[in-house]
């Protein structure tokens, strides 16, 4: 049993539960008085950059296929752990980010759907005409230029690609929150990731717990399921929306805050969590200031794509600058 349910009340009245809780609050304050100003100076995010692939001579039916598979895997995944250990395994922060990365491809999914069905029935319909990318209903966009006109050079054709592209419009509401899922994912899933195999593992779980192959899948294929997606998308990661992974990583926090408080769990699901300790502070402070380099690993992989792809594929690579 652990010591919030042996001790009681007395339990949340130690200095150092005090430290962790502005330890937790202070940075979600300033990430929400942040964001809106720092969403104001950012590029707005277009709608064809939800469904329609970087690479200009790539079908968007490759990356429909590409997120179809991954849904199905990772649901598969989650439904394996669901019915072997049931609702507890939501105790954990593993199955709250791998559950947020299949609701990003739950998204990302409909959204390729629904482009790719609406790109070639309009090419069905006007052959030899302008296409259109994503009709009204979904992101009330419309667009002019085609992806691909009569057979030209392969230069034009690539140079039509970017005008087309340059001329877009905003996404819509439900498009900006599959960009934000998206971030919040990449960030958890790093965080979930370098301290699973950097810390439990090493220090914690493997001679009390064993490594079991559902689990070891979680934390390896839920950054390879975005890796994949991220070098074929045409998503821009703007840095700001780390706010987001703030907020995430505190509701996380403040769900076992809460549960541990009402005597729904009598056992903390990561030692390091555990408010008994002197050193606790240390472990949440630690664990904040992770949550920068986290992210940033991630916002360095798309950084390096849009750098390092056009100088190595001009003709096929098209950035979303």
């Amino acid at each position: 049993m652990s010591s919030a349910a042996a001790d009681g009340v007395g339990y949340w009245l130690r200095w150092q539960v005090f430290v962790c809780a502005a330890l937790i609050a202070v940075p979600a304050a300033v990430a929400a008085a942040l964001l809106p100003r720092l969403r104001r100076a950012a590029a707005p995010l277009r709608a064809t950059d939800l469904w329609v692939p970087c690479w200009a001579r790539l079908h968007p039916g490759w990356l429909l296929g590409y997120r179809v598979f991954a849904l199905t895997a990772a649901t598969a995944l989650l439904v394996r752990l669901l019915v072997a250990n049931g609702l507890a395994v939501f105790f954990f922060y593993t199955q709250w980010t791998f559950l947020l990365v299949t609701i990003y491809f739950v998204f990302a999914t409909a959204m390729s759907a629904h482009g790719c069905w609406a790109y070639l029935k309009k090419d069905f319909k006007k052959a030899d005409e302008s296409h259109e990318f994503l009709s009204d209903d979904v992101e009330n966009h419309d667009f002019s230029t085609p992806i691909s006109g009569e057979r030209k050079g392969d230069e034009e054709k690539i140079t039509n690609y970017h005008e087309k592209i340059a001329n877009e419009k905003r996404a819509g509401f439900w498009g900006r929150c599959m960009q934000i899922i998206y971030q919040t994912s990449a960030g958890a899933t790093m965080l979930t990731d370098v301290t699973f195999w950097g810390l439990l593992v090493p220090f914690f779980y493997r001679d009390n717990f064993g490594l079991a192959l559902v689990t070891d899948g979680m934390h390896s294929l839920n950054a390879v399921f975005l890796l994949i997606d991220t070098i074929m998308n045409n998503m821009p990661f703007p840095w700001y929306r780390m706010a987001f992974f703030v907020f995430w990583s505190c509701s996380y926090i403040t769900f076992q805050w809460v549960l541990h408080a009402c005597g729904g769990l009598s056992w903390w699901p990561y030692p390091f969590l555990d408010l008994s300790s002197s050193g606790a502070p240390l472990w949440y402070l630690a664990m904040a200031i992770a949550h920068i380099p986290c992210f940033f690993l991630y916002w360095l992989i798309v950084k390096a794509k849009h750098t390092y792809f056009p100088r190595l594929f001009p003709r096929d690579y098209v950035t979303t600058s």
